[in-house]
């Protein structure tokens, strides 16, 4: 109980208001915002459309890698961009910060 605890008041310590947070363990970022959370929809539901139209587009496994991955590709740099601008700046991290420990921007 106590790491939801911990990790509830990571998420709420918002001041700047960011999309994303950075992860409380590893690199990368973690949807904070009700915006954070409709990009991250928004980016599975552009996947899920990219998969449908490689269905019925496709011919062979190489039109799937050729129609399939340069979109895909292309919605993660995407992703990666909203998340930097919208977010924390990124960084390893293992474990919560401390208030007295954090040096942002």
């Amino acid at each position: 109980m106590a790491f939801w605890k911990d990790y509830l008041e990571y998420i709420r310590d918002n001041p700047n208001n960011y999309w994303f947070k950075r992860k409380p363990f590893g690199w990368g970022w973690t949807p904070v915002k009700w915006q954070g959370w409709l990009t991250i929809l928004v980016f599975i539901f552009a996947i899920f459309l990219n998969f449908l139209s490689v269905e019925k587009d496709s011919v062979s496994d190489t039109d799937v890698l050729n129609i399939f991955l340069p979109r895909l590709v292309f919605l993660v740099l995407l992703l990666i961009l909203v998340c930097y601008k919208k977010g924390e700046r990124p960084g390893w991290q293992w474990g919560f910060r401390r208030k007295e420990d954090i040096v942002d921007n």
